[in-house]
């Protein structure tokens, strides 16, 4: 009977075209799917793939047999890992997706009381700015803001993003702190060039009272990196509009000072996003109960949320 490791090579390489795309999305080494693609062709007495150095193509005894068990793989998957989750210990490698400055700053330094907590999971975290497809590449969770909820993807909210304007004190002592959003163009102004769509993004403000007024921000200093935008602020080279996550430890240290502290510009939610699935695996379970164990311990919703001023 062939191994599940087969047959996962087998119905990845051929969604992707490609053993190397394949290895990432199953955390293995190409040769190691190549081996085991090798193993199940040799098993089963026929050829599935035709190998050429540019891409994989199936043959017509591949597109049958691809037909035949690739509906019913993830029904597989799910089943061994409710089985090997009986014993309580939730187990295998957890691959999430989150970007670095959340990351590093909030998510890694749960990671020793996560990993006491489950000794079997083996975390594979990839901290990133870019929105990943869950399904697609293989990650069981992934933590950030806007993303496309494809089918087969769940969000769980986890706290507001909210984005405020904050500069270093230095630079306040030296200037005149303007009285509404608009009064941001009288000033140096860090932005944030977008690695997507390669647009400096503008934001529109509001207050406690409803009214709304755009953030124009005169470029001085233009990056494309979120943690680049606080440190050039906390040098005092102007003024920036991050996301509060972003920002919350140099406030709380007093490095950096909000500006305009009664307006803010709603970004969405921060979510926790998950392939949706009738027998989660535990150790998915297990990550999505503890994240937000710890949101909740943290009181992060409040903390997060720019609205309170």
């Amino acid at each position: 009977m062939e191994t599940l490791a087969n047959l996962e090579s087998f119905v990845r390489s051929a969604e992707s075209g490609s053993f190397s795309a394949a290895a990432r999305r199953l955390a293995l080494t190409p040769a190691a799917v190549s081996r085991n693609v090798a193993m199940l062709e040799r098993n089963l007495g026929v050829r599935l793939f035709q190998r050429s150095t540019r891409k994989l193509t199936l043959t017509e005894a591949g597109e049958a047999f691809l037909a035949a068990v690739g509906g019913n793989l993830e029904s597989l998957q799910n089943a061994i890992a409710a089985v090997s989750a009986d014993d309580g210990q939730p187990a295998g490698v957890l691959k999430i997706s989150v970007a670095p400055s959340f990351g590093i700053g909030y998510l890694l330094p749960l990671l020793p009381e996560f990993l006491q907590r489950y000794p079997r999971v083996r975390p594979e975290w990839h901290f990133e700015n870019r929105t990943v497809d869950l399904i697609a590449e293989g990650y069981d969770a992934a933590i950030g803001g806007g993303f496309e909820l494809a089918s087969g993807v769940v969000a769980r909210t986890l706290a507001p993003l909210h984005v405020i304007a904050f500069a270093s004190p230095a630079y306040l002592a030296r200037h005149t702190l303007p009285a509404d959003p608009s009064g941001l163009s009288e000033l140096d102004c860090i932005v944030m060039r977008s690695l997507s769509s390669g647009r400096i993004r503008t934001w529109n403000m509001r207050n406690a009272q409803g009214d709304e007024v755009i953030a124009t921000m005169r470029e001085t200093v233009v990056v494309n990196d979120p943690t680049a935008v606080r440190e050039a602020a906390r040098l005092g080279l102007g003024v920036a509009m991050l996301a509060v996550p972003d920002v919350l430890p140099g406030l709380e240290s007093g490095e950096l000072v909000r500006v305009l502290p009664r307006w803010w510009a709603d970004a969405g939610a921060l979510s926790l996003y998950y392939p949706s699935r009738q027998l989660m695996p535990g150790k998915t379970r297990s990550f999505i109960d503890f994240v937000v164990e710890a949101f909740q311990r943290e009181d992060y919703a409040r903390r997060f949320a720019g609205s309170l001023g």
